[in-house]
């Protein structure tokens, strides 16, 4: 067991109210029935603000009041629920110890339960030799109220004393919490066949739902492991520049602006800048991309990363907890606690399933024989079945119910597939933040993409230079470059480094800046506004653009400002069918010329659109507010079905909420930040390339934290993969235990066929079905 010791000061009424946040590791708790036992232990503890358990990472996160109860009486509820918590704080101080983030790993089969297990499964194994094989020395060499006890019935017994004791205890504190779970309803139903004389089904249930919940146990903590792989891509220490020495000291302890020292090989401890040095950098274990980036000085590194082959001296932007790589686990933890709709459905269901078959189980047991005298064979399908053979044979068959009143295999279908859908995306570079948006994902109808940073690399570059009137180049680029260098636009950064790489960097000083949504920038120069933007803006201010457009049928606007002739008549339209971004400069009265700048198209964007296409996506649309050539030009490349172009922020909500009346649910990818609004309004928001930018990771249902349009499909496949995968284990763990509790009354299920095929079948089959999410891998074609 270890803590987080957080503590904070809450100020409520009159005073001060200390808070404790701890953080216990219980692995024996890996269901939602094991939860809410553990639940109900800590709401009889005084002094509990809050309990948060997770079953899927056998964590407990529990908020008190440390002036009314203290970490030991936690524990103690925990324990006192039937649950090991592992570790422990200091017993004398109590002071709790570092956080944990998932149960540590299991000694499945070697753990005590395990060996008595394994004595049971021996004596059960010599008792069924003496009973069926060896009877002539099976003889009686014990009694009870002139009970006689065999050589088999005394092995049959010692089977339930080993396996069932454990079984037995579980049930009692089940009881005691007043919880119906699989452990009340087995040791109720051993202890029942043990009362009655029925050693062989007693003993045999004990040993086959021990080895059951072992192997249950040992399929949680499989699932388990691709979340520990993700807590260990963390490192733990942190080799720092100090006083003119490189020293090791704690990851945890190295504050930001220190410099770190990564020699090849090494995980890069911490998020930061590269200041000297220069090497490839694997970054696959935050972005999914498994070629190395090279990384030279000024670049960003991510906590997690692997140097491969040069030395590295890092400036620390981050401390531990706030890494990139540290929000991603974060955020994975958080995504488990959050239950989808299905799983809420699944706990509604279940919470009317068990009382149900419960009561059928009594029933089965005591109205047969009230009602039939004497044994009715009947022959059906090669079967003969029995009705009324007894009260000892229909109380047996209603403890078959009792088994197959556990609902474990069906609660644990959906949550486990969640957790394996979940982790295995962010090892390959996704951050869904909920089984909600791995689930919604895999049912959208339509993906609308963004253009800039997600379909295009996002790099602008000026691409031709086009003055108007008695300008030139170098006037113009002036103007433009002096505009922008307040903007904070990706197109401002192409005009400011064309601007540089030819030499001109007199730019004049902008006064009384702003920035115009959607349609470009205005600033006053010498005492004149100035106007950098759309060609929609200058057509606004009253220019005439349908002569630079090629236009032949438009007509010009009263009182419009007339074109320079030296802009030709389809220069804007040239310019914008080649894919290009314009950018009008000039005043209220006259135009200085045209900037185009160009982005290139990822290589990715047109076989990932194709294979959506090909995963069943009805409609993949291009949202975009650049103009109308340019979006044209773009979605003529990659292929999509539709696009909108010059779209608002606003008018991109719009655009998704007719896209929802028309198609259905709809996925929207953006850069995270400029298209917040319409990535809020979509069923799923996914952000692109959120890899170091806190904005993106908040803004987002999902992250592609790699700059990898590719990974798109791969979500898309992951999530309806992960949709299927909880229908299945859904209808065939009901399905299953349907047509068991049909046949038990006929005589063809004995209880342990509905351990090994009711229990321990459909939750390994469950679990192994939701691990294979896991082989859902990227296509590396996707790559760019």
């Amino acid at each position: 067991m270890t803590a987080n010791p957080d503590t904070a000061d809450q100020t409520g009424g009159g005073g001060q109210r200390r808070e404790v946040t701890a953080r216990l590791a219980v692995p024996e708790m890996d269901c939602p029935s094991c939860a809410q036992k553990v639940d109900k232990g800590l709401q009889r503890v005084d002094g509990i603000i809050e309990t948060t358990l997770q079953p899927t990472t056998g964590t407990a996160t529990i908020r008190y009041d440390p002036d009314r109860t203290s970490e030991t009486d936690v524990v103690a509820a925990i324990e006192a629920a039937g649950y090991e918590v592992v570790g422990g704080s200091d017993d004398e101080t109590d002071e709790p110890a570092a956080g944990v983030d998932i149960a540590p790993p299991s000694d499945v089969w070697t753990s005590p339960r395990a060996k008595k297990t394994w004595v049971g499964a021996v004596f059960v194994t010599l008792g069924l030799l003496f009973e069926f094989g060896l009877t002539g020395q099976n003889f009686a060499i014990a009694s009870v109220l002139d009970y006689p006890l065999t050589i088999a019935d005394m092995l049959f017994l010692g089977a339930v004393v080993a396996s069932g004791s454990p079984v037995i205890r579980g049930g009692y504190y089940s009881a005691k919490n007043r919880s119906l779970d699989i452990d009340l309803l087995m040791g109720t139903a051993i202890i029942a066949a043990t009362g009655i004389g029925y050693f062989v089904e007693a003993a045999t249930l004990a040993v086959l739902f021990s080895i059951a919940e072992l192997l249950e146990d040992y399929a949680m903590d499989r699932a388990r492991d691709s979340l520990r792989e993700l807590m260990e891509l963390s490192p733990d220490e942190a080799t720092v520049k100090r006083d003119g020495e490189a020293v090791t000291i704690p990851a945890d302890d190295v504050q930001v602006g220190e410099i770190v020292v990564v020699r090849p090989g090494d995980k890069i401890p911490l998020d930061g800048t590269v200041v000297d040095g220069t090497s490839a950098v694997d970054e696959s274990p935050i972005t999914g991309e498994s070629v190395p980036v090279d990384k030279s000085e000024g670049d960003e590194v991510y906590a997690g990363a692997i140097n491969e082959e040069g030395y590295l001296e890092v400036e620390v932007t981050s401390l531990a907890s706030d890494s990139t790589l540290s929000q991603i686990i974060e955020m994975v933890q958080g995504a488990q606690a959050k239950k989808t709709d299905t799983e809420q459905f699944v706990d509604r269901f279940s919470g009317y399933y068990t009382p149900t078959v419960v009561v059928l189980a009594i029933l089965t047991a005591a109205v047969p024989p009230l009602l039939i005298d004497e044994a009715i064979t009947v022959g059906l399908a090669g079967q003969t079945l029995v009705f009324g053979s007894g009260w000892q044979t229909w109380f047996i068959r209603g403890l078959t119910l009792l088994v197959i009143a556990c609902p474990c295999a069906f609660v644990i279908s959906t949550p486990v597939s969640v957790v394996s859908g979940i982790t295995s995306a962010a090892k390959n570079g996704v951050l869904i933040k909920g089984g909600n948006y791995l689930e919604a994902m895999g049912e959208v109808d339509v993906v609308a993409l963004d253009k800039t940073g997600t379909l295009t690399k996002g790099e602008l570059a000026v691409t031709d230079v086009v003055p108007a009137g008695d300008s030139t180049e170098t006037e113009l680029l002036r103007y433009a470059a002096g505009l922008e260098q307040r903007s904070e636009h990706p197109i401002a950064d192409a005009i400011l480094a064309h601007a540089a790489d030819n030499g001109v960097d007199d730019f004049p000083e902008p006064e009384r800046f702003e920035s115009l949504t959607g349609k470009g920038i205005r600033a006053e120069i010498a005492g004149e506004t100035y106007y950098a933007g759309k060609p929609a803006l200058f057509e606004e201010l009253g220019f005439d653009l349908t002569h630079a457009r090629g236009a032949t049928d438009g007509g010009t606007p009263v009182e419009a400002t007339t074109v320079p002739t030296s802009l030709s008549a389809d220069t804007l339209t040239a310019l914008e069918r080649e894919g290009k971004t314009v950018v009008v400069v000039g005043t209220e009265t006259a135009l200085l010329g045209v900037v185009a700048i160009a982005d290139e198209v990822r290589p990715a964007s047109k076989r990932a659109v194709e294979r959506l296409h090909e995963l069943g996506v009805e409609h993949v649309v291009l949202l975009t507010g650049d103009n109308e050539g340019t979006a044209r030009a773009i979605a003529e490349t990659v292929g999509v079905d539709e696009y909108r172009a010059e779209l608002l922020p606003e008018e991109k909500v719009a655009a998704i909420n007719a896209l929802q009346t028309e198609y259905g649910a709809v996925a929207m990818v953006g850069d995270g930040i400029n298209d917040a609004p319409a990535l809020a309004t979509a069923e799923v928001g996914i952000a692109m390339g959120a890899a170091g930018t806190d904005t993106a990771l908040e803004t987002a249902d999902i992250a592609l934290m790699g700059d990898d349009i590719g990974k798109l499909p791969y979500l898309y496949a992951l999530s309806h993969t992960a949709n299927g995968v909880i229908r299945q284990n859904i209808v065939v763990s009901l399905g299953v235990k349907a047509l068991l509790a049909i046949g038990v009354p006929l005589g063809l299920v004995s209880v342990a066929v509905a351990v090994v095929i009711g229990d321990m079948g459909m939750s390994l089959g469950v679990t192994g079905n939701a691990l294979r999410l896991s082989r859902v891998k990227p296509d590396r074609l996707f790559n760019a």
